[in-house]
């Protein structure tokens, strides 16, 4: 049977350390096109073969997420102004708004589907999740899906 590509999001926080160095080198590599593989591996402490074993597998989610829609479900607080922070939020990192579907708010708080087309930009969209997340108001997002 051939091997099938499944897709995981995982937060940082839960993606092994030899993963999280094979996308530093990558980093290291595009940074300093003078840098050799074993140079840049040598810098975080990665061993090249690792390197090879792992660097078709790892990217960060930016990386794949230009020109595909993403699907998120965000929990937030039921605040005048607090969805349209969101929004402008979103179109300042260039992500275009296809779907908004939310919830009637219960017990002060309400919960929003929405999918974005995420369009060529210098920003770093999971930056932009990030800072969604962190916003006061906001209780929790999760990507749901991400498509080409």
């Amino acid at each position: 049977m051939g091997e099938s590509s499944k897709y995981y999001v995982l937060k940082q926080k839960a993606v092994p350390e030899v993963l999280l160095k094979v996308v530093e080198v990558k980093k290291l590599l595009e940074a300093n096109g003078t840098l050799t593989i074993q140079e840049a591996a040598e810098r975080v402490g990665l061993s090249r073969s690792s390197f090879y074993k792992y660097k078709d597998d790892i990217f960060p989610f930016t990386d794949n997420a230009r020109g595909r829609t993403v699907t998120f479900m965000l929990q937030m607080n039921d605040e005048p102004g607090l969805l349209s922070y969101i929004l402008q939020h979103i179109a300042e990192y260039n992500a275009n708004i296809l779907t908004i579907n939310q919830t009637i708010p219960i017990n002060g708080a309400a919960s929003l589907t929405m999918t974005i087309e995420v369009l060529p930009s210098p920003k770093d969209i999971s930056q932009m999740i990030e800072e969604i997340e962190a916003t006061k108001g906001v209780h929790y997002l999760k990507i749901l899906a991400s498509e080409k």
